[in-house]
């Protein structure tokens, strides 16, 4: 019983962590590959720099992500695994948005 508590903890966590605002913003901008700090805030549109500062602080402590020496940020491996791992979340998320859409037609 304490292995699934550990478990459960863990998807919780995992969970907090990506319910961050943000957090899966900053994420989905790196899928493909290193940005620096101005153009992650350039590509999150209305975050302010503060935010930013902190949740890619967040982001690296979990190990989620890493900070290169020249400033860039990076998918980690185990960050890296989380964009097939979440394939499925989105394309739920996907048939939910459009089903959910009161302007599409259904016959």
């Amino acid at each position: 019983m304490e292995r699934a508590n550990a478990s459960r903890r863990a998807m919780m966590a995992a969970l907090d962590l990506l319910g961050q605002r943000w957090n899966m913003r900053i994420l989905f901008e790196l899928r493909s590959g290193p940005l620096g700090f101005l153009e992650l805030r350039r590509r999150t549109d209305d975050i302010s720099s503060s935010v930013l500062a902190t949740r890619l602080r967040t982001l690296v402590d979990a190990r989620v992500l890493t900070k290169d020496s020249d400033g860039s940020y990076r998918l980690t491996e185990i960050g890296d695994e989380l964009g097939p791992a979440l394939e499925p979340l989105w394309q739920w998320a996907q048939r939910w948005n459009e089903d959910s859409d009161p302007t599409v037609r259904r016959t």
